[in-house]
């Protein structure tokens, strides 16, 4: 069971780290001041295979109208995507993709969206077509240049192969949030070296590895890189988490889990959350923030 000793003992051995502040800056024209508020990325799948119902849209007319009520639920940025990231979905080719993704984005010019792709043609025509973000999950480094190309902001996804879809057992070496370090090090250096300026980086905790199939091992690990959070953003960049949902434990309540997850990511000082739930997730930070600056809210009398 998680209790305040565990949580004091993380923040006693990284103290310093606690204190890391990150890059600010703006996508499109509005301006993400990360050391101060979080923000939201909703989601879109444009892929039946996609398991989470309530975000799958199969036609351009209900993501256009999907992104227009996400944007009113407070969302800052619309993430989409045209291929699942489950193990056993179908393979999207890059025409397939476009054919989806560019009527949705050309008819979202007035919000900031993000596509979700490891394809430099994808990434190059969305971001053309107008999306202000590629969330890279893949590791391609000449994607960095599409990016830089168009002054577009980037997500650093951990990935522990090429791509999202070549994955197989997640490899634990000592501490996982020191491979991380390492791994999104590396990647902002190639980035940066290609003229990008605008970076997130994620952990990945919704990629589907073989060896955290096993409910209680998945979670373990993404509760821990949720908690660690903190120590990742010394690299001096925000950190993006995608929200997971623990089915096994959650069941007929699984559009609860994350915002559940939520209060354990942003424990760990989380800037951009990435979820299927904006009002849900939205209502619980804000409810965090009544103890902001140490001031926890009045106690009921009578």
């Amino acid at each position: 069971m998680l209790d305040l000793e565990q949580l004091a003992a993380l923040l006693e051995k990284n103290r310093e780290a606690a204190k890391a502040r990150v890059q600010e800056f703006s996508i499109g024209r509005q301006h993400f001041a990360f050391n101060t508020q979080p923000y939201f990325m909703a989601v879109i799948n444009l892929s039946p295979d996609s398991w989470y119902r309530e975000s799958v849209c199969l036609t351009a007319e209900h993501a256009i109208q999907r992104a227009q009520l996400l944007g009113v639920q407070g969302a800052d940025i619309i993430d989409i995507g045209a291929e699942s990231t489950l193990a056993h979905a179908a393979r999207a080719s890059d025409t397939v993709q476009t054919s989806k993704l560019l009527p949705i984005l050309k008819s979202l010019r007035d919000q900031i969206t993000s596509v979700e792709t490891y394809s430099p043609e994808v990434a190059q025509q969305c971001l053309s077509a107008g999306a202000k973000v590629l969330n890279l999950t893949g590791s391609d480094p000449k994607l960095y240049s599409v990016v830089a190309s168009h002054d577009a902001a980037v997500i650093i996804c951990y990935v522990q192969g090429t791509n999202v879809r070549d994955v197989c057992d997640f490899l634990f070496k000592g501490d996982v949030i020191t491979t991380m370090y390492e791994y999104f090090a590396r990647q902002i250096e190639i980035a940066a070296r290609a003229g990008v300026n605008k970076i997130l980086i994620d952990p990945g905790l919704g990629f589907y590895y073989r060896n955290l199939q096993d409910s209680a091992a998945r979670v373990r690990h993404q509760m821990t890189v949720f908690l660690n959070t903190f120590r990742l953003r010394t690299l001096g960049f925000p950190v993006c988490h995608a929200l997971p949902h623990a089915f096994e434990y959650f069941g007929d309540e699984v559009r609860s889990a994350e915002p559940f997850f939520a209060v354990l990511a942003a424990l760990g000082k989380t800037d951009l959350f990435r979820t299927h739930e904006v009002p849900k997730t939205k209502a619980v930070l804000e409810v965090l923030k009544l103890f902001d600056k140490g001031t926890p809210p009045p106690l009921p009398t009578g």
